[in-house]
């Protein structure tokens, strides 16, 4: 697989029935999702699940998504989505790269990149992440390359 960036976390998706809007592709709304399922098994692979979000009373949540739709993904379509940590302020800003590819052709159907924000669950305001945080998602952090559309 040609990803952007060295050693993604992946995972493989197969766009169903429900993934297909009324022009017949998949609708953008299913790519978000997509990344938001890749990103969460991402963090649990890391040990920070929910469960370890809700006991640091912190999370993770999107500030911003920029995302390049290149190509359009069909029915029954094998795709594999990828990301990596690229950047970090080890206080309250994360941001995350994704990469979604259809192996069969090796396109890349998209890029992406989303800007996470530390927040305390219980007041939903940012807080400065937890020494778990840094601990988890640190490690992951690769040295991002120019993002090419």
């Amino acid at each position: 697989m040609s990803w952007d960036l060295p050693t993604p976390f992946t995972i493989d998706l197969q766009v169903a029935a429900e993934d297909i809007d009324g022009l017949g592709h998949a609708n953008n709304a299913v790519y978000v999702s997509w990344l938001e399922r890749c990103a969460w098994r991402h963090s649990q692979s890391l040990g920070l699940d929910l469960t370890e979000y809700r006991r640091l009373d912190r999370a993770m949540a999107v500030l911003r998504h920029e995302i390049d739709y290149l190509a359009s993904a069909y029915e029954e379509d094998e795709l594999q989505v990828a990301t990596w940590i690229v950047e970090s302020d080890h206080r309250l800003r994360m941001t995350r790269r994704f990469q979604l590819i259809r192996p069969s052709d090796a396109t890349t159907l998209l890029r992406a990149q989303t800007t996470f924000v530390c927040i305390e669950l219980s007041s939903g305001k940012p807080k400065r992440m937890p020494q778990e945080f840094l601990d988890g998602y640190g490690p992951a952090l690769v040295e991002p390359f120019p993002l090419e559309l």
